[in-house]
């Protein structure tokens, strides 16, 4: 019988406590490469939310601040910008495209976003995707809404059907706009950004719904009523900014950070993202650092198996070197059973994980809006697995060793 087979057959008679190694390292190898692929999963997701947007331009705050309630709507902005401001850097020369932004409302938790029609023109997410419909058009009257896809589903939308807005971004308000609600005439493909998860408004509709808002509270302007006033907005949050040209990138930035008229910042996205993951990379690399030690755990678990069971293996590594065995032959057995031990258990982890992102993807993406990919098996994955399993082989030096020193005659004494 082979080596191979000595090995099963050894294995088999040793069940249980091979279950049990096996099952330890399959939940540490799936925890390492569940966080490496969530912690990937999540910077292409970030980086791919925004494409071809040259400047982010807002109140003059922090540059991550500025990301993440512009492009990823989480948090509030310090302060809004004017009009006026607005318009000047939309009519550089150096311009090609700008993208208003309004926020501050919201829709059963999700974010109200007030533009306009240049949105759906200009704006562009992964590898410079665009935006697409998947029923209805864009927004033209002033109480028409666009959706997100996410949003569509999860409330159960469709074009024609009657939205009310509600004052704050909270995800529980009492302060409604129900006196001027808006019809749905559109709902975008999925995306996996923010897009999906945001209601979209023109900034006249907006300003239609606060007129009168911050005297008393709630409106006294009837919806028709609103259609007679001036509906340009004086503020908006913040704007995106296309360019002619790369090349003046950095001189139209400066020219906005030096505006006089009002404090601004315009941030470049990439640069922005890169900071942001500068400021999360500590926590990156903790976790990861994390689940390292719980590989090497299951591997020296496996480890005090195998070594531990030597001293009940006795009488059978002596039979093995009575009929004829070496004694780098029974050593070559124990390293061939740490090393089928990693790799089962490391495939069985791998098996696990695929199973995993099939059950939590839909939860992911409905509490954090990441959408996880399940192609994990990169090159550095395997590079992984491939270091797991050398270390595995490399515990089962330990116990081969001791394996090795033994004597016939040690193993067959008998030792009360």
């Amino acid at each position: 019988m082979s080596i191979y087979g000595l090995t099963l057959r050894s294995l088999w008679n040793r069940k249980t406590t091979v279950i049990l190694t096996l099952v330890s390292i399959a939940l540490s190898v799936t925890l390492l490469l569940g966080v490496e692929h969530i912690r990937r999963e999540a910077k292409a997701s970030f980086a791919n939310t925004i494409s071809g947007t040259d400047l982010i331009v807002g109140a003059r705050s922090g540059s991550v601040q500025l990301l993440m309630y512009s492009v990823f709507h989480i948090g509030n902005a310090t302060n809004n910008i004017g009009w006026s401001s607005y318009q000047d850097i939309a009519q550089s020369p150096q311009v090609a495209w700008t993208i208003p932004l309004s926020l501050g409302d919201s829709h059963r938790g999700y974010r109200v976003l007030g533009t306009n029609q240049d949105f759906f023109r200009y704006f562009h997410y992964g590898k410079k995707q665009a935006l697409l419909f998947d029923t209805g058009k864009p927004f033209e009257g002033v109480y028409e809404a666009v959706l997100g896809a996410e949003v569509a589903e999860k409330l159960g939308y469709k074009v024609g059907d009657q939205i009310v807005i509600a004052h704050g971004g909270g995800k529980v308000s009492f302060a409604m706009h129900d006196d001027k609600p808006f019809s749905v005439v559109g709902i975008l493909k999925p995306t996996g950004t923010p897009v999906d998860r945001t209601v979209h408004v023109g900034l006249k509709g907006i300003e239609a719904i606060h007129i009168g808002w911050k005297e008393t509270g709630r409106s006294t302007v009837s919806a028709d009523e609103a259609m007679e006033y001036d509906l340009q907005p004086k503020l908006i949050t913040a704007a995106l900014v296309g360019l002619k040209s790369k090349i003046g990138v950095f001189t139209m930035q400066r020219q906005v950070n030096e505006y006089r008229k009002e404090p601004l910042l315009a941030i470049l996205p990439g640069v922005a993202l890169q900071e942001l993951w500068g400021l999360m990379g500590t926590a990156e690399y903790a976790l990861l650092a994390v689940s390292g030690f719980v590989v090497v755990t299951g591997l020296l678990g496996m480890l005090t198996v195998i070594w531990s069971g030597l001293n009940e293996r006795r009488r059978e590594m002596a039979i093995l070197r009575s009929v004829g065995a070496r004694p780098y032959q029974i050593m070559g057995l124990l390293m061939v059973e740490s090393g089928l031990l990693v790799s089962l258990g490391a495939g069985l982890g791998v098996v696990l994980l695929l199973l995993v992102l099939l059950v939590a993807r839909p939860l992911i993406l409905s509490v954090t809006g990441i959408q996880i990919g399940l192609d994990f098996l990169t090159l550095e994955d395997l590079y992984i697995l491939l270091v797991i399993f050398l270390a595995g082989c490399l515990m089962g030096l330990v116990p081969a060793a001791k394996a090795y020193r033994l004597s016939v005659a040690d193993g067959m004494t008998v030792r009360v």
